[in-house]
C-alpha cells in the first residue's frame, strides 16, 4: 500500500474485523481465473500488501516459497496468529519503493493494492515490480472498481491503464479478467484482474 496515514490507518483500526472478512472467501474463489498462470512449485512468490495472510498462507501451502509484505503492523499480527508456522517469510514494506525486498520472483502477486496508489506512484512502482520478477515471471494485480470508498485512499483504476505502464516497463500482457462482482457481497463493487509476464 501508499506511504498514505489515511490508508494504513484504516487498516490498523480495521485489522481484527478485516481478518474474519478477507478469510471468509478462499484464495482459490478469489483468484481462480488466475491460477493456470502460475508456475510449479517450489517457485518463488512475492505477495506484496499481504493484508491478513489469506493468499500468501494458501500459496505456501501449495508448496510455493513465499515472501509476504504488509506495511500495516496491526494485519501482519493477525496474518501471523491466523497462519502460524504457514512457512510465508513476513516483512514490512510498502509500494512504490519495497525497501529490502530482493528479487527475482517467479510470481508477483497484489491483490486489492492497486488502487491505493495515487497516480504518480504507479509508474514508479511498476518500474519496482518489473525488477523483481524473474524472466518468464508473472505479476498478477487485482483492481476494485467502482466509487471508491470514503473512508480511505482509493482509485478507481481501470486494467488497460495497468497495461499500458506494464508495458512500458517490458512486461507484455497475458490476460485481463472482469471478475465481475464483489465476492464479499458489496453492491456498487466489482472487480478485474490484470496479467503481466516479464520476457
Amino acid at each position: 500500500m501508499g506511504r498514505v496515514a489515511g490508508v494504513q490507518g484504516y487498516y490498523a483500526e480495521s485489522a481484527e474485523r478485516l481478518g474474519t472478512v478477507y478469510e471468509s472467501v478462499t484464495f482459490e474463489v478469489v483468484h481462480g481465473a488466475l491460477l493456470d498462470l502460475l508456475p510449479d512449485p517450489p517457485a518463488r512468490v512475492l505477495d506484496v500488501g499481504a493484508g491478513t495472510g489469506r493468499d500468501a498462507a494458501a500459496l505456501a501451502s501449495r508448496g510455493f516459497s513465499v515472501d509476504a509484505v504488509e506495511p500495516v503492523a496491526e494485519l501482519r499480527g493477525v496474518a501471523e496468529r491466523l497462519h502460524p508456522g504457514c512457512g510465508v517469510s513476513w516483512r514490512t514494506g510498502a509500494l512504490p519503493a519495497l525497501d529490502g525486498v530482493q528479487g527475482p520472483y517467479d510470481v508477483v502477486l497484489l491483490s486489492a493494492v492497486w488502487m491505493h496508489l495515487r497516480p504518480e506512484e504507479r509508474p514508479v512502482a511498476m518500474r519496482r515490480l518489473a525488477g523483481l520478477l524473474a524472466p518468464g515471471g508473472v505479476l498478477l494485480i487485482t483492481l476494485r472498481r467502482g466509487e471508491p470508498p470514503a473512508d480511505r485512499l482509493m482509485f478507481d483504476i481501470p486494467p488497460e491503464e495497468v497495461a499500458g505502464q506494464g508495458a512500458e516497463v517490458g512486461l507484455r500482457l497475458l490476460r485481463i479478467v472482469d471478475e465481475g462482482a464483489d465476492r464479499l457481497g458489496r453492491d456498487a463493487v466489482h472487480w478485474n484482474a490484470v496479467a503481466l509476464q516479464l520476457g
